[in-house]
């Protein structure tokens, strides 16, 4: 039987397919994470002759270069050698023999450790490779938060697991029994729980956090009414919630300590444009420029977007100690309130200035009592004034133009 009719042959078999792609698989991974390796390597001496300024950086970048080509071919020879002792095409009998020795070496102990981790590498290669092209909207919605939040918490999920197989196929391989481990690491389980309850209760309360789309990453939140811990949400998974304020300083808070959250960035925000403006003023001329300039916000171009109804000019909405307040209210798309409200006190400082309505500042008015202020100025007695005389180096003795001499 020639070649091409033994591959016709063999192709038609699942098992032989299967162990195929399974051999393509453990060959690819070993040559990519070998491949990283010399990278690192590259990077490292890279920087070292860099920071030793020497002329031999070329000649390291070649060294490099040859040695990941090496590298490749040899890879792609076991590759294919692994592939036809797969396919059990004895008609190739030198590769064969060689894929059989290959085979037998990963039979070991030894070999199945490598093929663990080379599998694990490849299947944490894959999931950080999906969860990069999983790309949520560039507008800010629900639905990529949604979207960063669960693939992350995913992401972080399937890493665990893989690694925990991992971990217990190569205990195995090394002869340790794994559901006897596993029986003394539940005893052990039961026993630190008692110790780990908040542990439990936080990642209780991050799964429903997550199921009922509470907060997600992207979103801006104020955790137990406390304004210090308020910020945009940077990373969010079963245990804690990372917040980011506005200075730069991060908060970590395990989920279980959150009581109440106040989202300010969830389906639409508001800007509440209010202003006051002197006792004196003509409210109803205020009042029309604050209607002039909403409406001018909401018919620019380049704000017009944020909005999403037209805005509601309220009037007066209190009497302040310091003067009269009027307010209007924009309805606009999550997490651009901030900005909106600059752009409104920008512009409405200026259109009141242009009409000269005063806005006030902080002023108290002082009122007398009805009865008479009386003051009343008291000569020191001779002994008080003569101590205060000698501490000023002054002789209240000394005859002076005002004081006769005594007789």
């Amino acid at each position: 039987m020639d070649l091409l009719e033994q591959l016709q042959t063999q192709l038609v078999k699942p098992q032989l397919l299967i162990g195929a792609i399974i051999t393509v698989l453990l060959t690819f991974g070993i040559w990519k994470l070998g491949d990283n390796l010399l990278a690192l390597m590259k990077k490292h001496l890279s920087e070292r002759e860099a920071e030793a300024d020497s002329g031999h950086a070329p000649r390291t970048q070649k060294v490099m270069q040859v040695v990941g080509t090496v590298w490749g071919v040899i890879m792609f020879y076991v590759g294919a050698i692994l592939l036809i002792r797969s396919l059990g095409l004895t008609a190739l009998s030198p590769f064969y023999d060689q894929g059989n020795e290959v085979l037998s070496w990963l039979g070991m102990s030894v070999g199945r450790i490598l093929a663990v981790g080379v599998l694990t590498y490849i299947a944490l290669m894959f999931v950080g490779t999906l969860s990069r092209r999983i790309v949520a909207p560039d507008n800010f919605n629900r639905r990529s938060v949604r979207v960063n939040t669960l693939t992350r918490v995913v992401q972080s999920t399937l890493r665990i697991v893989i690694l925990t197989i991992a971990a217990v196929s190569v205990l195995q391989n090394l002869g340790i029994q794994a559901t006897t481990l596993l029986a003394g690491v539940s005893v052990l389980g039961l026993a630190v729980s008692f110790g780990a309850q908040s542990l439990v209760k936080d990642v209780f309360t991050g799964f429903f956090i997550l199921l009922e789309d509470q907060y997600g990453v992207g979103d801006v939140i104020t955790v137990n009414n406390n304004p210090n811990l308020s910020g945009a949400v940077e990373k969010l998974n079963l245990r804690v919630t990372y917040l980011r304020a506005l200075d730069g300083t991060v908060h970590v808070i395990p989920n279980g300590q959150i009581l109440t959250v106040s989202v300010a960035s969830k389906d639409w925000s508001r800007t509440v444009a209010a202003v006051q403006v002197a006792y004196e003023a003509d409210i109803e001329r205020a009042i029309a420029v604050l209607t002039q300039v909403s409406e001018e916000l909401y018919g620019d171009p380049k704000w017009r977007p944020v909005f999403l109804e037209e805005p509601s000019v309220e009037g007066v909405s209190a009497l302040k100690s310091d003067g009269v307040e009027i307010r209007a209210l924009f309805k606009v798309m999550p997490k651009e309130q901030w900005a909106l409200g600059r752009e409104f006190n920008r512009r409405i400082k200026t259109a009141l200035e242009a009409q000269g309505i005063e806005i006030p500042f902080p002023q108290r008015t002082i009122h007398w009592s009805q009865t008479p202020l009386t003051i009343q100025l008291q000569r020191a007695p001779r002994q008080e004034a003569a101590d205060k005389g000698a501490g000023s180096g002054v002789d209240l003795n000394k005859p002076g133009p005002d004081r006769p001499a005594d007789g």
